[in-house]
């Protein structure tokens, strides 16, 4: 029996800027994940894409076909609420650590299935498993038992979900077709809205070190990933936030586990608990939880509590000493002033030369690699004040880290040491 269509029909219409019935992308979405429709065909595709975009019911089809191309999970046996985080990534951004266990502590279960870094963003799962015996995989019965018993999950998705999705991502990172707002949103929304959480905070980074470097590209990705979610029945709400510095002060591995347990514990930098705070009034909102100021369970110690039962129940170990990189070498400042600029992409490809990011899938991070940063964007440093520590295992990376860095801050003398600017830009419903 012949198929019903023809991958080469659909490529031409959408290379000639026309609109995609929703039988040809059900069509084309499910063929590609058979296998019937080749990698070429499907990237030729995709470039159509990227160069003529998608009017907004092509990309709630597209993303409702990826879904489709696997299984769906559920909550609904859940004696509790769940809410979900999605950050569309950065440099330092490890706020999935304390806030997963946060809101779990707020009486919401937390089902945070997450990835791992590639190129100058790290990956949650890479930064977990440099705590001693932590897994990222699990079954759908052990994460539905860890959800009811402790509340929060980090762990890595499942292949059922939305396989067209990890393919299709797989072909966009070596087709130069990764640039495109309906792919993206539909990438991210398609694996989110299978998970099957009932409410959504997209954390939409911007900036340098951010995938959308401006504030309009960022807000409308937010704007088609926010529809997208409550089209599909999920409570979906979006924070542009800022990446052109880094969050926190930390990037690696380890380092940044060490900076999350900070912050469990009452302490750490405060962008970081500002953002960790505000995406957690938001999910709990979202999930119908009214009354809990997160805020109270950061002092009162419930988050760490949660935080050391998560690790736990995925055999890790809360207590163990996290690994230390062998080598460190400081960058200082040669003049006195305010640190008026503090790149976060020259940071992030820093910590990826220094062995903390991953340039191909599959390829091995180190635990203990990264970037200290002993001064943030706005204060006043000393001339021959360390500015920022860096780690590895490999002392020869040093040179190549120090040419990522080289530009990517300045300081001012008698510049005016300021407050940090707001972490959270604007907020998309």
């Amino acid at each position: 029996m012949s198929a019903p269509y023809d991958a080469v029909d659909v490529i031409s219409i959408k290379r000639d800027g026309g609109v995609l019935g929703d039988a040809q992308i059900d069509w084309v979405v499910d063929a590609y994940t058979r296998g019937v429709v080749a990698d070429e065909q499907m990237a030729a595709l995709a470039m159509a894409i990227v160069l003529n975009g998608m009017v907004p019911a092509e990309v709630a089809h597209w993303t409702a076909a990826m879904i489709a191309s696997g299984e769906q999970m559920s909550f609904a046996e859940l004696s509790r609420p769940t809410a979900d985080k999605h950050s569309t990534g950065g440099v330092g951004d490890k706020i999935t650590l304390p806030l997963a266990p946060l809101v779990a502590a707020c009486g919401v279960a937390v089902p945070q299935l997450s990835g791992r870094g590639l190129g100058h963003t790290g990956g949650t799962l890479d930064k977990l498993e440099s705590i001693a015996g932590w897994r990222a995989s699990l079954t759908n019965a052990e994460l539905m038992a860890q959800l009811e018993d402790v509340g929060a999950v980090i762990c890595a998705a499942g292949a059922g979900l939305a396989p067209a999705d990890k393919k299709l991502y797989a072909l966009r990172d070596v087709t130069g077709t990764v640039e495109s707002i309906p792919l993206i949103a539909s990438s991210i929304m398609s694996k989110k809205i299978a998970e099957g959480t009932r409410a959504l905070v997209l954390d939409v980074k911007v900036g340098s070190g951010a995938f959308m470097k401006d504030v309009d590209s960022a807000r409308e990705l937010a704007e088609t990933m926010v529809a997208l979610g409550t089209d599909a029945g999920v409570h979906t709400v979006a924070l542009l936030t800022d990446m052109s510095t880094p969050l926190g002060r930390t990037a690696g591995n380890a380092l940044e586990v060490r900076e999350a347990v900070e912050v469990l514990a009452g302490g750490g930098p405060a962008d970081v608990v500002e953002l960790t705070l505000a995406l957690a009034r938001e999910m709990l909102a979202g999930a119908g939880v009214h009354g809990v100021d997160p805020a109270e369970r950061l002092a009162d110690g419930s988050a760490m509590d949660v935080w050391r039962a998560m690790i736990t129940a995925q055999g890790g170990d809360p207590d163990a000493s996290l690994p230390i990189a062998r080598e460190t070498q400081s960058v200082v400042a040669d003049s006195e002033g305010v640190l008026t600029r503090l790149d976060a992409l020259s940071v992030g490809v820093a910590a990826w030369r220094l062995g903390a990011g991953r340039a191909r899938q599959g390829d091995p991070v180190q635990a203990g690699a990264g970037v200290e940063l002993h001064a943030k964007q706005g204060e006043a440093v000393r001339a021959g004040q360390p500015l920022l520590t860096m780690h590895t295992d490999e002392p020869e990376r040093f040179d190549r880290a120090l040419t990522a860095l080289d530009g990517g801050w300045s300081v001012e003398p008698g510049g005016a040491v300021d407050q940090q600017s707001p972490v959270v830009i604007q907020r998309i419903t």
